[in-house]
This record gives structure tokens, C-alpha cells and sequence, in this order.
């Protein structure tokens, strides 16, 4: 009896392990929100890293996180790195593209709790009514570890909502 558990324990783990190594190479995750303020006036709160505390979804998960703010003031070559506890974890962004008022790119290195390496666009569509459209996409390779954690946890709704919270939050400070 235990001979044939054993050998359906491994047959699960197995096909769980195939079943992983099938999923995408690679993830996006995106959302957007109508933002009733011009592009103009959002575009500084994301090309400034350090206006990031007023709407940064994780900006409050560790206030005691170590934060550093290096290269340009804003735009191309700023960089916010952060180490905090395991809620925010350790990494580093920087500025790697920006077009005013409608495009930032930015190089976003995580360190730990995992390392990953992902390219994270913001882009901002005027509307009518002076409505802004502001889409907020990470996108990145997904390695094995990745590919298995989806197995069992939806990573777009994990990073989903806290796009979502960000995004709501980026509303509220522009639209003051």
C-alpha cells in the first residue's frame, strides 16, 4: 500500500512539474484607470522618483524600507533602489526611457524575495474631457520558478491589485 502512494505522490509532483514547464516563457501583467487631469499633469508623478511616496502601492508596506535615489533628478538614468523586509523585499529601478507627457519605461531589478528582471511601461493616452488613460504594464521572462508559482498562484491577480491599488492612488493625488 505505501508502494502505490509513494508512486502516486511522485506521478502528481511529476505532472505538476511538466504541467509548469509548459506554461509561457515570459508574463505581462497590465492594468488602466481614467484619470480626469491632463497627461501633463500625472507624467511628473511618474518620470520622479521621488514623487512616488504619494501614490506608490508599497511606498507604505515598510515606512522603515531604506530607500535610495541616485543618478538623474527624473527621466532617463534616475534610479530608486530600496531594501525593506520581506513585504517589499530589496531591488532597484531606473529610468530608462521617457517621453513627455506620454511614455515611461523603466528597468525594474528585483534582488530579493526573488530575483527577477522586468521591464515595467507607463502610458499616457489623453482622453476627452481632459481625461487621461494611464496603463500600467510589467513585463518579464518567466524562469522555471516563476512558471511553477503560477501553477498554484495567479500572478496577474497578485500583481493585479496591487497595480490597481497604485493606479487608484495615482488618481487621488492627481486629481487634487
Amino acid at each position: 500500500m505505501w508502494k502505490t502512494i509513494a508512486i502516486v505522490v511522485v506521478v502528481l509532483i511529476a505532472a505538476v512539474l511538466i504541467f509548469a514547464a509548459t506554461r509561457p516563457g515570459d508574463f505581462t501583467v497590465q492594468r488602466s484607470i481614467a484619470i480626469k487631469a491632463e497627461p501633463a499633469r500625472i507624467y511628473p508623478m511618474l518620470v520622479d522618483f521621488r514623487q512616488w511616496p504619494a501614490w506608490s502601492p508599497w511606498e507604505k508596506l515598510d515606512p522603515a524600507m531604506k530607500r535610495t535615489l541616485s543618478g538623474a533628478a527624473s527621466g532617463p538614468g534616475a534610479v530608486y533602489a530600496w531594501d525593506g523586509t520581506s513585504k517589499v523585499g530589496a531591488g532597484r529601478m531606473e529610468i530608462k526611457d521617457a517621453t513627455a507627457p506620454s511614455k515611461v519605461v523603466i528597468q525594474l531589478d528585483f534582488i530579493r524575495p526573488f530575483e527577477g528582471h522586468n521591464v515595467t511601461d507607463f502610458t499616457l493616452a489623453p482622453r476627452a474631457d481632459s481625461t487621461t488613460e494611464v496603463t500600467w504594464l510589467m513585463r518579464g521572462p518567466a524562469p522555471f520558478v516563476t512558471k511553477l508559482m503560477g501553477v498554484f498562484v495567479d500572478m496577474d491577480k497578485m500583481i493585479g491589485k496591487d497595480f490597481e491599488a497604485g493606479l487608484a492612488n495615482l488618481k487621488a493625488a492627481a486629481e487634487k
